[in-house]
């Protein structure tokens, strides 16, 4: 599939569940990979999400905003991310500060890479928009034998944004963790699981829902964990 059957895809049915094999030569076509030990390790180093309404411990995450207009991309300054309660009802409301994505991987290759994918994939479904605002959050979802992991808490949802990406970075000796993607009328109309590093759904935010099942542990003896890189792009007034 190539970049213009993904635009054509998302026009057409508001999502697409782009398969590794495929997504990684499409991301390559923007950049390179180089540091994709290093990107993926980065995981292993996120901060606690202390904001869960629900009290759970289970979701770890670092947070970075960039700015585009449709071809540069720049970092801005570390900000709190913020969702109106209509969007996340659970954890809306308040601006929330997460630690900042390190330096050296939002500088990196892949990050790079992938917003350059981004920028010009989103870009070329809204040709009229000046000006992007881009957050870019790293997740990593625990389950355990006590408490199985929630990806997302909220339920069926809306980021309340243009369009979002999803990347599969990780999966560790868990089962479920199945997206799935809903139409405006509250039907489900499409479910896969991101299985491999550079699984990826691709979400037009105003005309579909998504969520992901919780996760639980294989085998309860060993960690067990889900890692994902959300981005979004949302236009700038």
């Amino acid at each position: 599939m190539y970049l213009i059957n993904y635009q054509q895809a998302l026009r057409e049915h508001a999502h697409v569940f782009a398969h590794a094999a495929e997504m990684r030569p499409q991301l390559e076509t923007f950049g390179d990979l180089s540091d994709w030990a290093a990107f993926s390790d980065s995981w292993n180093d996120l901060g606690l999400d202390t904001y869960m309404a629900d009290h759970g411990r289970y979701r770890r995450r670092r947070h970075a905003v960039f700015q585009s207009n449709g071809r540069e991309i720049k970092r801005l300054p570390h900000r709190p991310h913020f969702q109106a309660l209509d969007y996340n009802s659970l954890n809306g409301g308040i601006e929330r500060w997460f630690e900042p994505v390190k330096d050296n991987i939002a500088d990196g290759p892949s990050l790079v890479t992938i917003l350059s994918f981004c920028n010009h994939l989103f870009s070329g479904l809204a040709t009229k928009v000046e000006q992007w605002l881009i957050e870019v959050h790293q997740f990593r979802i625990e389950a355990s034998t006590e408490a199985q992991g929630l990806p997302t808490p909220e339920g069926m949802h809306r980021d309340g944004v243009d369009y979002v990406l999803v990347l599969l970075v990780k999966r560790s000796n868990i089962a479920s963790g199945t997206t799935m993607v809903g139409s405006l009328d509250g039907s489900v109309s499409s479910s896969f699981t991101l299985i491999d590093p550079f699984d990826a759904a691709l979400v037009d935010d105003a005309r579909a829902y998504h969520g992901v099942t919780p996760v639980q542990p294989l085998d309860p003896d060993l960690p067990a964990y889900r890692d994902v890189l959300v981005v979004t792009f949302r236009q700038l007034d």
